[in-house]
């Protein structure tokens, strides 16, 4: 009888997590259609492109229950080229997303790896009625190159929800020989989120500097908000950017000639978008000014229509134009969320697949 004791005794001891279940489950997005631009040097230009909407990839979810609330996750996400079948980034593979961490249904989420800033998902998720993607993108005229949009070696935490209310931290490591705070990035948000209403404040800042040079700061903020009023919903953004790298231009090629465009060291963004139900899917609207407070002055402005139709729970079709009005040289260009554009203006019509 002592043995079976004993043994019952060691079982005991194993915490839950020993016998909690995983899971990983495979996941991704199927985006093409036809884009049409015009307006640069470049001439008309006609062509099938992917990620439109949304960027096409697969990816990898992982999640396990470790017991008194705890769970660990994981994420591995890869961009793809449905055009032409290549990955999207060369020389990597979970260049999207790739992280692990732990999280507490009451202390909330520490995640470690590549993962987005909270100032890129303020505008994704909050300010923009177009989600990043199709023509009218907000990524077009509010800067997301760069680090702005995502950070690798970073260490993000997201706090539970309290009332409505949550935050999040990232610290991103330089991991520069020779210093410890050469390339590093700082960034946060803070959000509130109560029935029809969505509110979100979130900021990036980063030291420019290398090993060997020192270099002025990049700093971003953007307070956006969204509320349903059920015929409608309505967006709002207020973007500022100041320093080196805080706004580079989308395109960089000098897309329609003459003087190279300037970044702007010094800018403001503005947004006010709608989104309407309408014959069984959504129209999507948007305005966006873009405020150059350099000497430079190169301002612009977009306009942007767009229609949203649900085949199903998992694939829908869309149609998307925007123009671009520049001022004084500036050269934004229309692009979607996978381009940067090569004109003032584009349409797109495609199809979009989740699973």
């Amino acid at each position: 009888m002592r043995l079976p004791l004993i043994t019952c005794a060691l079982l005991a001891l194993i915490p839950a997590a020993a016998q909690a279940q995983s899971s990983v489950t495979m996941f991704g997005i199927a985006d093409a259609g036809l884009v049409r631009e015009s307006g640069g040097t470049a001439g008309t230009l006609t062509k099938i492109s992917s990620g439109i909407g949304s960027v096409s990839r697969l990816g990898f979810r992982g999640n396990e229950d470790l017991g008194g609330g705890w769970s660990a996750n994981l994420l591995l996400e890869m961009g793809l080229k449905l055009d032409t079948g290549e990955i999207d980034s060369a020389g990597s593979i979970f260049n999207r997303q790739a992280y692990v961490g732990l999280k507490h249904a009451s202390y909330g989420a520490l995640t470690l790896g590549r993962q987005y800033t909270p100032y890129y998902n303020t505008l994704g998720g909050v300010a923009d009625p177009f989600t990043t993607g199709y023509a009218g993108s907000i990524k077009n005229l509010f800067p997301t190159g760069g680090n702005n949009t995502r950070a690798s070696n970073t260490v993000l935490y997201v706090s539970p929800s309290l009332k409505g209310v949550t935050g999040e931290l990232a610290y991103t490591l330089g991991e520069q020989a020779g210093s410890s705070s050469a390339g590093r990035q700082f960034g946060g948000a803070l959000a509130y989120s109560q029935g029809a209403l969505n509110v979100r404040f979130a900021f990036n800042r980063r030291n420019n500097d290398t090993a060997t040079v020192a270099a002025k700061h990049g700093r971003n903020a953007v307070l956006a908000a969204n509320y349903n009023f059920g015929a409608a919903k309505l967006y709002l953004a207020y973007g500022q950017d100041k320093g080196p790298n805080s706004a580079p231009l989308p395109n960089t090629s000098n897309p329609f000639g003459g003087v190279r465009p300037i970044a702007s060291l010094d800018g403001a963004e503005y947004l006010v978008g709608l989104a309407i139900p309408a014959a069984g899917g959504t129209i999507l609207a948007s305005y966006i000014s873009k405020d150059d407070d350099t000497a430079f002055n190169q301002d612009a402005t977009q306009a942007a229509l767009g229609y949203s139709y649900p085949l199903s729970k998992r694939t829908s079709l869309y149609t998307a134009y925007a123009k671009i009005s520049n001022k004084r040289g500036a050269g934004y260009t229309v692009g979607n969320n996978g381009e940067s554009g090569s004109g003032n203006s584009a349409f797109n019509l495609g199809v979009r697949h989740t699973f």
